[in-house]
């Protein structure tokens, strides 16, 4: 039940969102766009509603399963959904052709006529193409979905969830419905509603198809995004069934924990890959490193946050390895070439890592823990209980002071090293530029006339750049994950921060221009991250980055 209400709630705010601005029109008219039929107009919004409602929480739980199942395109509920609006719209602009539509909600096809059951329909459509703000309670059951991992209590929050966010759209749609039933020239004019509604409906899946409806969520600040993060942290690691013990430290890690905690018993390393670091590549469970105080260390070898986090980690591994500590890192992929075992291998040599690292490529030990970020750390001690969770970066001499405190604990008299001394470069800026990802999947801050879809595309930059955006020039094929450079390729991003990363992959050159100067970056292999800009200080700044053809960008990041 508790899991329902943050749904709810969750839900409650996302409906109240500028994420939701692009759909309000189309349910504000088709609340009130049915025939003259007075039952119809009555029923009309909740149909809507409630047809969007259901097919946003099946598509978004089962919508992967069944695609996968069937070996088709991942954005084939997408495109479907855009097919249903037009045909809704065009429904409602052609009377004929809306009574057609209508007819399979009745078993009698008299009764279809003026019915208005097409708004069922059109809040299936909607539901199909609705994308709402993301955060952690719409990651968690996302998550949940592509992974199959799909428990009472994950149905239980989606649930929840889909409620909360009709709650306001059913007030946009009797909204409308009031409007046309109030004013006596709709009434009189109802067929001119009707098209209305229709013009709407398919400029609508026009916007949706071109992204323009991105616009209008970028450039509209999220008012409602300080009370979502506080609300939603709380079920940022419920994707499937956990222990409400190992649930209850992670929402406490969200919000800073303070010291050890009863966080029930550690998860085994499940469905891994590839063990490094381990002699023969052997594996390692929980079971065999009893009476030893574990570090699970969860990350991924091109993000930034863990680059950051793994020298600490590292120290920990070398200082206290005489003393009973174990560190295994868990390299679960962000990216599809994190999957990659050569890939995963040399990134490890880059970062100078010596303890035992699994390959997590099917997502199975980060499921096990419930985990849903990089980085994450969980501090079992010597009878296998997880005691601490940190999720993300800082407070590294806190949570030294717990392995200390583990250490001592496991063997009592035990004379420890000092505390290891490596500089925390977690950045405290909070105007700092969010990770900027350039694949089509992932895409928040593009700014530019050319639409940012699937394919190769001739871009041309715009005039100007609003902060924390990017955008294109040449020609580049958007894929998915990352864009691919051709001729005359360029991306230039308006940022605030004190260094700026590139992640890329390929064999080329990166030509870097900004604050007055040029420079030339060698580029070979897996996709790794390159600095592009740095400064002594955070400051407002813009890069351009000239890419040589068939080089991949993926994603900037900033520190």
């Amino acid at each position: 039940m508790t899991l329902v209400l943050i749904g709810l709630v969750g839900g409650i705010i996302t409906g109240l969102s500028p994420c939701v601005l692009p759909v309000l029109p189309v349910v504000f008219l088709g609340g009130g766009s049915a025939g003259p039929d007075t039952a119809s107009v009555r029923r009309r919004p909740y149909l809507v509603v409630l047809g969007l409602t259901l097919s946003f929480a099946v598509f978004t739980l089962f919508g992967s399963l069944v695609l996968a199942s069937l070996h088709l395109p991942e954005d084939a509920i997408r495109w479907l959904g855009l097919a249903l609006l037009v045909l809704v719209g065009l429904g409602l602009l052609i009377p004929p052709l809306g009574h057609l539509i209508e007819r399979p909600f009745y078993r009698s096809p008299q009764r279809a006529l003026g019915s208005g059951r097409s708004g069922f329909l059109l809040g299936i459509a909607l539901g199909a193409v609705f994308v709402p703000c993301a955060g952690p309670v719409l990651a968690a059951i996302i998550v949940a979905g592509a992974t199959g991992h799909i428990g009472l209590r994950t149905i239980g929050l989606t649930l929840g969830f889909a409620v909360g966010t009709a709650i306001p759209l059913l007030a946009f749609a009797l909204a409308g419905r009031g409007i046309s039933q109030r004013l006596g020239a709709f009434r009189r004019h109802q067929g001119a509603f009707r098209a209305v509604s229709g013009v709407v409906v398919i400029a609508l899946a026009v916007a949706l198809t071109f992204n323009l409806s991105d616009i209008v969520q970028r450039d509209i600040p999220n008012y409602t995004q300080a009370v979502g993060n506080s609300l939603e942290k709380g079920a940022a690691a419920v994707p499937k069934d956990a222990g409400v013990s190992l649930l209850t430290c992670q929402q406490a890690a969200y919000y800073g924990s303070s010291g050890l905690e009863e966080c029930g018993a550690a998860p085994n390393f499940e469905g891994i890959q590839q063990w490094f670091n381990t002699p023969g590549g052997k594996p390692l469970s929980i079971a065999s490193l009893r009476g030893k105080v574990v570090i699970v260390d969860f990350w991924a070898y091109s993000c930034i946050n863990c680059q950051r986090e793994l020298p600490h980690v590292e120290a920990w591994a070398k200082d206290y390895a005489g003393d009973g500590l174990v560190v295994v890192g868990v390299q679960t992929p962000e990216y599809a070439f994190e999957h990659v075992p050569s890939n995963v291998e040399a990134g490890i040599r880059r970062l100078g890592l010596t303890f035992p690292v699994a390959l997590d490529n099917s997502y199975d030990t980060w499921n096990a823990y419930d985990n849903q970020s990089w980085p994450s750390t969980y501090l079992i001690d010597a009878t296998g209980r997880i005691r601490y969770v940190s999720i993300g970066e800082g407070d590294y001499t806190h949570e030294e002071q717990l392995i200390r405190q583990l250490l001592a604990a496991a063997r009592p008299g035990l004379t420890l090293p000092p505390p290891t001394n490596v500089p925390d470069l977690t950045p405290d800026d909070p105007e700092q530029s969010p990770e900027t990802y350039l694949g089509e999947d992932r895409e928040q801050f593009y700014d530019g006339a050319v639409a940012y879809t699937s394919g190769q595309h001739r871009f041309t930059p715009p005039a100007a750049l609003p902060a924390n955006s990017f955008s294109l020039a040449g020609t580049w094929t958007v894929g998915q994950e990352a864009i691919t450079a051709g001729r005359d390729a360029a991306v230039t991003l308006a940022y605030h921060a004190s260094y700026v990363y590139l992640d890329v992959g390929g064999t080329g050159t990166l030509t870097v221009s900004g604050n007055g100067t040029t420079k030339a970056i060698r580029v070979s292999g897996a996709p790794d991250i390159y600095t592009v800009a740095a400064s002594k200080s955070a400051r407002n700044g813009t890069v351009t980055v000239r890419l040589s053809p068939g080089l991949a960008a993926y994603s900037f990041t900033f520190g």
